[in-house]
This record gives structure tokens, C-alpha cells and sequence, in this order.
């Protein structure tokens, strides 16, 4: 299947309208890609009758073009040194900042299928059984209610299990059924799972003291990843931390943050 200039140029505007994402015309073999898959699993002959769907029928086919068109690549342990970083570092400094209210919530924005937030869970229980008294919160959001949903599901691939999973993690955490592995219901239970989109209003949970926003603003303009960072600094606990991708910054794109390095990574703080 091909996709037309027109139907490429309707899908890049559509996309860039209702999630601030932009796709260049380099991009658009991605759409054709993606969107040939979605019109197989429409049973429509060709990308043509899928937009055509989305251009004069209901939304839902919009819908489902923007979430095949968000990338969704995740891994667990993605980019190790972040949880290095929370598990020498930062925990420890976090937990006796909270020992009085026994509070913890970590954001993981754009979490895509679950691996970060389940990730971020299982390093809870191996390093800090002493929140195990707390009362601990790790959500996460995404633009695509298909993929919360495959994240609530909790049933990953063998080729999911062979990217940054530790053997130990996997015998410990996970039943085989079938040819899937099933997260055990003592992770499945430290995560919540909510639809976010980051360019509309939200104020839906508690002041987070870790935001995982690692590898979303690349898909931004300078000015969408202005307004995500602010509402961002607004939201965080004043001592908080965020973590962004190894390609983003707050550098000339925000004010109000303040980097700060580490021997392999880097986060980000509220300048006081």
C-alpha cells in the first residue's frame, strides 16, 4: 500500500493538530508503514478508504491514526543510568526527606507499553523494602489508550524480555503462559495507569518527586517543549527531580531548571 502527497499531508496536520507531534515529509514512509498495518486491521482495501474514513467519518478513526502514528519504543531498564542514578542517589536522599509523611510518587510521562513504570517498580521492591510501609505512587501516562491498555495488560513478548531485563528480574517477577511472560500482581499493583495528553490541562494527581519525561520532546517544536517543561516545573515537588532523554535538554528551550551531572547521566532540578 502507498500513501497520496494529499492523504500524507491530511495525516502530518492531523497529528501535529491534536498532539503537537510533528512529521516532516522525511517521515512519511512511517506513514505509510503504519498506516497500512491499521488499514489491514480495519479490513479497508488501501490507506486511501482509511483516511478517507477519518477525513468525513467519527473520530474514533482519527483517533486510531494518531496513535498509530505516536512512536511507542520502550524497553525495560531503558538507558540504565537512570535507575543507577534514583538507586545510589536519589531514593536515598528522597526517602529521609519523606520519612515523616511515608509519601513517594514517581511520574513516568509517555510510558508507552509499561516497561518504565514496571521497571521503576521492581527497583522498588529489590532496593527498598522499606517502602513497603509507604504509601508509594507510580503512574503512568500516555497519550494512547491502546497501549495503556496493553500496559495494564502486563503480558510481554520474549523479544520484550530480551532487551535490558535482567535474568534474575524475569525468573522473579514474571510467569510463562504460552509463549508470553505475565507480570506478577505484586508489580501490576504499584503502577496506575491514566490517558494524558501533554499538550492538554493536567492536574489530576499529587505533586510527583521523580518525573520520567525521557525521549518525548523530541517530537515537539520549541514552544510545545517550553510549555510541557513550565507545567512541569509548576507541578514537582520543589525538591524533585526529572529525568529527560539523552538527546533532550532544558538548556535555551525553558527556564527555571537547573542541570546537574553525574559521572554517566544527568537530571534536572528546580533552580530555588
Amino acid at each position: 500500500m502507498s500513501v497520496s502527497p494529499a492523504d500524507a499531508a491530511f495525516v502530518r496536520e492531523l497529528v501535529l493538530r491534536c498532539s503537537a507531534i510533528q512529521l516532516d515529509e522525511e517521515k512519511d514512509y512511517l506513514i505509510e508503514m503504519r498506516l497500512a498495518q491499521l488499514a489491514r486491521e480495519q479490513g479497508l482495501a488501501d490507506i486511501a478508504a482509511l483516511v478517507s474514513r477519518a477525513r468525513s467519518g467519527p473520530r474514533d478513526m482519527s483517533v486510531k491514526i494518531i496513535e498509530a502514528m505516536t512512536t511507542h519504543e520502550t524497553t525495560f531498564f531503558r538507558d540504565l543510568q537512570p535507575f543507577e542514578i534514583m538507586r545510589l542517589t536519589l531514593l536515598p536522599r528522597l526517602i529521609a526527606a519523606r520519612a515523616a509523611q511515608r509519601t513517594l510518587t514517581i511520574w513516568s510521562a509517555g510510558c508507552s507499553s509499561g516497561q518504565e513504570p514496571y521497571s521503576i517498580a521492581m527497583m522498588l521492591l529489590e532496593q527498598f523494602p522499606v517502602l513497603s510501609a509507604w504509601k508509594v505512587s507510580i503512574i503512568g501516562t500516555d497519550l494512547s489508550e491502546q497501549v495503556l491498555a496493553r500496559a495494564r495488560e502486563a503480558t510481554f513478548k520474549q523479544m520484550d524480555m530480551n532487551r535490558g531485563l535482567p535474568a534474575r528480574l524475569l525468573t522473579k517477577y514474571f510467569t510463562k503462559v504460552g509463549l508470553h511472560w505475565q507480570l506478577n500482581p505484586e508489580v501490576r499493583r504499584l503502577v496506575e495507569y491514566r490517558q494524558l495528553n501533554l499538550i492538554e490541562p493536567w492536574s489530576f494527581f499529587p505533586k510527583p518527586d521523580i518525573v520520567f519525561l525521557r525521549n518525548v520532546l523530541i517530537y515537539f517544536d520549541v514552544q510545545t517543549k517550553r510549555t510541557i517543561l513550565d507545567r512541569v516545573r509548576q507541578t514537582i515537588a520543589k525538591d524533585g527531580v526529572l529525568f529527560l532523554g539523552a538527546a533532550e535538554t532544558t538548556l535555551n528551550v525553558a527556564a527555571g531548571w537547573e542541570r546537574v551531572a553525574t559521572d554517566k547521566h544527568s537530571y534536572y532540578q528546580v533552580q530555588l
